[in-house]
Formats: structure tokens, C-alpha cells, sequence
């Protein structure tokens, strides 16, 4: 396999479906339309052709076919498209043709995007951004992921790599050009100044919520002892039996992981054992451990049990549960109090899963930014507020290409192959 080979790949929807969209993409590509059609189209205008097999002389389709030389295209070399019908012996066929020609073979998952990125016609930031894009299913992850996609975060960075090299370029006028009377030396305090600015721009973002947690969802781990109504309660808000609820203490005794979307956010509901200090035998304790560690783990803990017995943790909700059940224990006057099984005070704890989770995940309109991303900020950062401790111009220009560097591998100007082979490797074949 050839990193210069012509690659080809189905990149619509599989079929069947109206049409189907082949793209290939690569120094062949001219030729392999001109083996198909008899001709290569003028540049991004779509014309009809009758497709030919090479090989055979049958008629594959009738379909429109465009053009798109390189570096202009999206992927950055020559690229063509075939606007096929749909169905999937109209497919099959065009790809078998395809497939014989010589220098072609199908594509890797994620390598059209990965030669993107490689003839500099999208970033990592854009690239990772395109990759939640495909994965969004709630309206603020497609909100949040398109901006991602179309460079918000990539054109902020630039921003600061461009007022990086402006100080770079003054601390080197200083240390290389300072005894000549037409270069204005560089200020020390102009720049340790432009410094913290750089650096708390930044230290604003990272304190933002992090981009996962709309991929992921907020985390709320529904906790109390047995029987105290927690599968009741994740069923209800999941709007299906996803947990068995039974009478019988410690039914539940491993965790239940439930992802669903409220209000255009996304949730992870997790339901857990019955927490209890004594009476749990050998399974049901691992059943308690496993509720523990989900406690440590969680955005947002409801505690179901007797008021005040719950973990400590300042993430702890406090709810009265089963309100219609003669055994129902009441909680102090502001805590919340339900009842799944007739729906009181459902609505409320909705509006409070969806406030808390608000101050949680990502705004949609606003630029963040996921861990790999923010572990290289953070160092930019850190560089860029030493800057403020020293007086040496030499230790200064160190701090200010270390801070540049870090820019460049959140963008992938400087990246490993292991992690692109990460990245791109979870895209789908024909992105």
C-alpha cells in the first residue's frame, strides 16, 4: 500500500438510496474518469455521462460526473466524483471497475480526510472537530462540532500564534540587533505584559468545560440503598424499562449505563447497586464497590437514600423519592421530591438535571477545546506565564518558541503518527 496511490471509496450513505457519491482522489483520478466516460469534465461543473466498463464494453450507468484538480479540492490532490444511482449492484459494479484499473485501490477508513490534513487543507483541530461532526446526534454537539469543523478553534489559535512571533520577533531584535540606532529595542515590560495577555486569553478558555463532555454526556449516577427507588426513576427518565425493578433488595447489582438526549443535551444516566453497610453477600458487594467508584466518577450524583447519608461530594443531589409509597421518607423542605410512578415532580427534576448540566457542558456557540487539545494550551500557557519571573532575553525567546510549539502540535503542525492513526482510523470509509 502506497501513500501516493489513487484511492477510491463510496462516500455517501450505503445503498440503496436515490444516489450514490464515489469520490476518487489522487494522481489517477483524471484517468480513471476518462476510462469510465471517454472524457474528464470541465472543472467543477457537473456533466452527464454514460459509464463504460474498461474491460468489457457494458454500460454501467448513466451518471454525472465533476472534476476537481488539485491542490483546489478536498482533499488536496486531484479528486473526482461520481454521482451514481444508488442502488447496490449500480455501486458494486462502478467499484469493480474502479478496482481493476491499475494505481487504484479502496481507501482506508478516515484517509480522504488524512490527505486533507496532509496537503494542508484542514488542521488536527479541524479534523478532530469533523470527526465529533459525524458522531453528533444532539443539536449541540452538531452546534459545538461544526464550529470545531470550520476552524473557530483554528483561527483563535493563530491569533495567538501570530502575537507570539511579533514578541518573538522584538525579544530577537533586542538580543541580535540592539547596538544598531534603527532598530527599536524591544521593551521588557511590553513584553512580559503582552505575555500575560496571551496567557490569560488562554487560561479562559481552559477553564471553560471541556469539548468530551458533549460527546460523552454529563454523568448522572443515581445512588441510594436498595429498594430506594433508583431503577424506578431511571426508568422514568429514560422514558423506558432499561433497569428491572423488583421488590427484592439488591436486584440491581451491577451498573446500568442508559445515554439519552434532554433538551438537546446529552446524558448518561448510570444506575447502581443498592448501597448498604451490612447484610450484601459476595456478588452484591462488588455490586456496592462498582457504585462506589461510579460515585467518584459523576457529574452529578442523586442521592435517593435517607437525607445526609449519601457520598460527600459537592456534586450530591438530594431527592425524596416515591412520594406515593407508604414507606416514603421526607427530606428537607427545598429538596426535591418524586414520585416516577405518577409522574410528580418530574418535570422539576428534568429542569434541574438541564440547569446543572448547562454549567457542565460546552455552550454550543463557544470555542472549546477537548484534552489532547487543552493539555497542549495548558503548556503554551505555563511558557507564556513564566515570562513574567525572568529579566534574560535568551530565557524569555526560549519560553515564547516553546509556547509557539505547543500551538503547533495542537493544530498537528507537529503531531506523531500514532495519534493521527488514531484519529483518522475512526472515521468512515470515503471521509
Amino acid at each position: 500500500m502506497s501513500a501516493v496511490d489513487t484511492i477510491f471509496a463510496l462516500s455517501s450513505g450505503q445503498p440503496p438510496a436515490a444516489i450514490g457519491i464515489i469520490r476518487i482522489s489522487g494522481e489517477k483520478a483524471a484517468d480513471a474518469l476518462r476510462a469510465l466516460s471517454g472524457f474528464v469534465p470541465s472543472v467543477r461543473r457537473a456533466s452527464l455521462a454514460k459509464l463504460m466498463d474498461p474491460a468489457s464494453g457494458d454500460l454501467l450507468d448513466t451518471a454525472l460526473i465533476l472534476w476537481f484538480p488539485g491542490p483546489n479540492s478536498a482533499s488536496g490532490e486531484d479528486l473526482a466524483e461520481i454521482h451514481c444511482h444508488g442502488g447496490r449492484a449500480v455501486v458494486r459494479a462502478l467499484e469493480a471497475a474502479l478496482e481493476k484499473m491499475d494505481g487504484l485501490r479502496r481507501a482506508e477508513p478516515g484517509e480522504f480526510t488524512r490527505r486533507a490534513f496532509t496537503h494542508g487543507r484542514m488542521d488536527l483541530a479541524e479534523a478532530e472537530g469533523l470527526s465529533d461532526l459525524l458522531f453528533a446526534e444532539t443539536e449541540l454537539q452538531r452546534r459545538s462540532a461544526i464550529q470545531a469543523a470550520g476552524g473557530a478553534l483554528s483561527k483563535k489559535v493563530e491569533t495567538w500564534q501570530n502575537g507570539i512571533l511579533r514578541l518573538s520577533a522584538m525579544v530577537e531584535a533586542e538580543l541580535d540587533f540592539s547596538d544598531e540606532d534603527d532598530v527599536t529595542p524591544a521593551q521588557l515590560d511590553v513584553v512580559q505584559s503582552a505575555s500575560r495577555d496571551l496567557a490569560q486569553e488562554m487560561r479562559a478558555m481552559l477553564d471553560r468545560p471541556r469539548a468530551e463532555k458533549l460527546r460523552e454526556g454529563v454523568r448522572v449516577v443515581l445512588g441510594g440503598p436498595p429498594n430506594s427507588g433508583k431503577s424506578t426513576l431511571l426508568n422514568a427518565l429514560v422514558e423506558r424499562e432499561a433497569a428491572i425493578v423488583s421488590p427484592i433488595a439488591g436486584t440491581t447489582r451491577d451498573v446500568i449505563e442508559v445515554p439519552i438526549a434532554i433538551k438537546g443535551i446529552p446524558f448518561l444516566f448510570i444506575d447502581t447497586a443498592g448501597v448498604r453497610d451490612e447484610g450484601a453477600e459476595e456478588i452484591e458487594q462488588i455490586g456496592i464497590d462498582r457504585a462506589h467508584q461510579q460515585f467518584d466518577m459523576a457529574d452529578l450524583i442523586l442521592w435517593l437514600g435517607p437525607e445526609g447519608q449519601g457520598p460527600k461530594m459537592s456534586n450530591l443531589v438530594e431527592i425524596a423519592s416515591r412520594q406515593d409509597h407508604p414507606e416514603y421518607q421526607t427530606k428537607s423542605a427545598d429538596v426535591l421530591s418524586v414520585s416516577p410512578l405518577i409522574g410528580a415532580g418530574m418535570d422539576e427534576l428534568v429542569k434541574l438535571l438541564v440547569g446543572r448540566a448547562k454549567d457542565i457542558v460546552p455552550h454550543g456557540d463557544e470555542i472549546s477545546v477537548n484534552k489532547r487539545q487543552a493539555d497542549h494550551l495548558a503548556e503554551a500557557q505555563a511558557n507564556l506565564d513564566q515570562i513574567s519571573q525572568v529579566q534574560d532575553y535568551l530565557i524569555i525567546a526560549e519560553q515564547l518558541r516553546l509556547a509557539r510549539a505547543a500551538l503547533d502540535a495542537l493544530t498537528g503542525r507537529a503531531s506523531t503518527e500514532d495519534m493521527l492513526d488514531s484519529l483518522f482510523g475512526k472515521f468512515c470509509i470515503g471521509k
